[in-house]
């Protein structure tokens, strides 16, 4: 919405322009009038409309008409004043105000025109007789006022009409000529209609038409009044009502009623509650909320964010099979203007036995996103009308930024819940089958079936009886990847084909390079432990080269190895991600985890002796 309005009175000579603007700031009509009023600015908390309005007055006598073109240019709304008693001041709204205002103006592009008949403390009668066929002639023309200066009759309601064209304005809606919605606002009212069915039945019901009615006004309607704007709809339209519920059909159409009706404000209040700009655009500011995430801080959905995603997928999934078919996925993304997931998400998340998105799929998908692009995240949980329907100030009440790694390193903790794992290794190491046994799927003939390719793959994973959700990025090796910046991560897995002799060099020169000095924590995974194993053409054995750098033992790794066997893998990545402080431990062997074990046994231990201790000197 525009941050302030700027009126611009024109006409003929002694029409009672200058008249009217004084008329309105002194509120009584002046003893003397100026041949042309200054430009007067109205304070924001004194108009209708809480904006600053500008009022400009044109005198033919003092300024010439470059200066009027200048004008012309700078006016939001321009009032064509006649004089109600003048048929010449009348005949010339035609034939010199309204080409002068938008002769070369393009349609869809005109500055919008109220028509105001001054002196009608003069006239008897109304002159809208004479000027009904203008209107109908020219449609930038909002509306007429039949005012006077003299007794102050709609001088305040002039002003009124003039700053709702500018701020309410019906080009962009309805086209006058064709009666009708234009496309883009049928766009718009849709996106409003599919959000605001909360049920998914293509009907409003009394329940979600009242839910509506809060969400953009404020109040609910009364029963009453909720049964006579059905009554209208029905009686004007053959598919409007059904079950006793509003349609699309039925929507559409009683907004078309509040434009027709001088009520264009009704259907932009709505419009502006869901986003929309002046051009029917879904604003920046509402799409892309500010968020700032500080370098080594991470991005996640929280609880709230969660609850909004698991109301959307229970309202598409039609068939309540806890899985959503392609048709289903399509639907729940119908108020986004282009589908957000492709088909690599099949190979991303896991799956059903048929392929579908399973519930836990689609909610390891929408926290990918949320932790590789936060404000792509934002824009999809926009499209889907988040801060409505969750009654929020925007997106990012869905959203929590981390604490910065440093701290979690400092104090030992993280109250982190997904970690990002970069999966490194020569190509044809395996690393795209060992993002797929992630999901569960463990044999190559089941690994997508032609899906296209993802370089990542997300699951949850226990830690210590918590569940943590671990995202493995595939890196190609032919990549620019060697960057400082494309080798962070919260853990790193190195990869090498245990049946392949040259296959180790290649992650101990990563290691060395990138992880070597730095605090990332790096478990080396033996891939094709199904096939004979060859000695490495490296230096020294992997198993020494762990010892040295003081890395957990390389674990073994096949795809057909069994699930539980598999699991232990990532398992043990998800550990270093999420203990970071414990980098050099050897995680590998099992006096590591009973030390882990022990650990948190003795505390236990000491915790309750002190315990015992605090109640014995009570």
């Amino acid at each position: 919405m525009k941050q302030d309005v700027r009126i611009l009175l024109l006409g003929e000579p002694m029409v009672g322009k200058t008249s009217l603007i004084m008329s309105l700031v002194g509120e009584e009509f002046p003893e003397e009038v100026p041949s042309r009023a200054e430009e007067i600015t109205i304070p924001a908390d004194v108009t209708p409309e809480k904006v600053p309005t500008h009022i400009v007055d044109y005198s033919e006598k003092e300024q010439s008409d470059e200066t009027l073109r200048g004008e012309i240019l700078k006016a939001n709304v321009v009032c064509v004043v006649y004089d109600v008693t003048n048929e010449d001041s009348i005949e010339k709204i035609k034939t010199k105000w309204i080409p002068l205002v938008n002769g070369d103006a393009e349609k869809g592009n005109k500055v919008p025109i109220i028509l105001v008949g001054n002196k009608s403390d003069l006239r008897s009668g109304s002159s809208m007789e004479t000027i009904l066929p203008i209107m109908n002639q020219f449609s930038e023309i909002e509306t007429c006022v039949e005012c006077s200066a003299r007794n102050l009759k709609n001088i305040s309601e002039l002003f009124y009409y003039a700053q709702k064209a500018v701020l309410h304005p019906t080009a962009p809606l309805y086209d006058p000529e064709d009666k009708q919605l234009k496309p883009l606002c049928v766009r718009a009212l849709s996106r409003i209609f599919y959000i605001s069915d909360q049920d998914n039945d293509r009907i409003l019901s009394d329940a979600e038409l009242n839910c509506f009615q809060k969400s953009c006004f404020g109040n609910p309607l009364a029963p009453q009044a909720l049964e006579d704007v059905k009554t209208v709809v029905w009686k004007n339209t053959s598919d409007g009502v059904l079950d006793n519920g509003l349609t699309l059909n039925g929507f559409l159409f009683l907004n078309t009623l509040f434009i027709q009706r001088g009520r264009h404000e009704t259907t932009w209040t709505i419009l502006r509650k869901f986003g929309y700009d002046d051009n029917l655009e879904l604003t920046d500011d509402y799409l892309y909320p500010a968020l700032r995430v500080p370098a080594s801080c991470t991005t996640e959905l929280n609880d709230l964010g969660h609850q909004f995603l698991q109301r959307l997928f229970e309202k598409y999934d039609e068939d309540k099979d806890s899985a959503l078919s392609p048709a289903e996925l399509k639907n729940l993304f119908c108020a986004c203007p282009y589908m957000p997931w492709g088909a690599e998400v099949y190979m991303t998340v896991p799956t059903t036995a048929e392929g579908y998105i399973s519930n836990h799929g689609y909610h390891c998908q929408w926290k990918l996103c949320a932790y590789l692009d936060i404000h792509r995240c934002l824009e999809h949980l926009g499209y889907l009308g988040y801060p409505v329907l969750m009654e929020q100030e925007s997106q990012t009440a869905a959203v929590s930024v981390t604490r910065e790694r440093e701290e979690d390193l400092e104090k030992r903790q993280t109250q982190r819940s997904v970690f990002l794992c970069k999966v490194i290794g020569q190509r044809g190491t395996g690393k795209t089958t060992f993002l797929q046994a992630f999901l569960g799927r463990s044999s190559v003939n089941n690994l997508g079936g032609g899906s296209a390719f993802s370089p990542f793959a997300i699951n949850t994973v226990q830690v210590s009886n918590q569940e943590k959700s671990l995202i493995l990025n595939e890196v190609d090796v032919e990549a620019d990847f060697l960057k400082a910046s494309d080798s962070h991560c919260d853990v790193a897995c190195l990869m090498y084909d245990a049946s392949d002799p040259h296959s180790f060099d290649y992650c101990a020169s990563i290691y060395k390079q990138h992880y070597m000095e730095s605090d990332i924590p790096c478990v080396l995974v033996a891939s094709k432990h199904d096939l004979p194993e060859v000695k490495q053409f490296h230096g020294v054995t992997p198993a020494e080269f762990c010892s040295k750098h003081r890395l957990p033992q390389p674990l073994p790794f096949s795809i057909t190895f069994p699930q539980s066997d598999a699991k232990n893998v990532f398992a043990r990545l998800a550990w270093a991600a999420v203990y970071p402080h414990l980098n050099g431990s050897d995680m590998s062997n099992t006096s590591f985890w009973l030390r882990v074990a022990l650990g948190s046994a003795v505390f236990a231990v000491v915790g309750f002796a002190f315990y015992r201790m605090a109640v014995r000197l009570k």
